[in-house]
């Protein structure tokens, strides 16, 4: 099982985040944007989801929800995906925070894409989220979803929210392959 792209970031303010297989490292560094194929095909991330035509980027292209809140599928590899989104006005909570609905839909959105990238449909059986640090109107956030493991039918896949180089979230999904469904 590949695990797509890697993504390490530069400089951070507050906490240092110890970098995992497959989730984007968040260290010092130059600023540069660099992939590793962390135990994957670097081949295997599709840079370009425009273009893409398997099973995730389908379901994405067909997720009115996700694209109605602006959200863009950025990368997608097998058990892996990058999503996309920024936060508008109208995802801000009383506090002057975006409203961790929206975050964990953005994270739950990524989650999907990368738990469907292998075919047989995949649905979540549960997740949580752990929000880290605010986000604000303006922020672009990035959801960075890599698959721990899958077992029979079953799968668990960790999510990152990041703004810039900054942790905003931890997410973590529960997935199910389902019998497809006759219309």
């Amino acid at each position: 099982m590949g695990r797509g792209e890697d993504v390490t970031t530069g400089p951070r303010t507050g906490l240092q985040e110890r970098a995992e297989p497959g989730i984007p490292a968040v260290s010092p560094g130059t600023g540069t944007a660099g992939r590793s194929a962390a135990g994957g095909t670097p081949g295997r991330v599709t840079p370009d989801p425009a273009g893409a035509h398997g099973p995730a980027a389908r379901m994405f292209a067909a997720d009115a929800a996700s694209r109605g809140l602006g959200m863009t599928l950025q990368a997608v590899g097998e058990g892996t995906a990058s999503v996309g989104m920024t936060v508008t006005g109208a995802m801000v909570n009383g506090h002057g925070n975006a409203h961790g609905g929206f975050l964990f839909t953005l994270a739950d959105t990524a989650f999907a894409c990368a738990c469907n990238s292998y075919g047989p449909q995949a649905v979540g059986a549960a997740a949580d989220i752990v929000f880290v640090a605010p986000a604000r109107e303006g922020d672009v956030l990035t959801a960075h979803a890599v698959e721990r493991t899958r077992f029979g039918r079953s799968g668990v896949y960790d999510v990152r929210i990041t703004r810039d180089d900054q942790v905003v979230a931890e997410f973590r999904g529960h997935s199910r392959v389902i019998r497809a469904v006759e219309g």
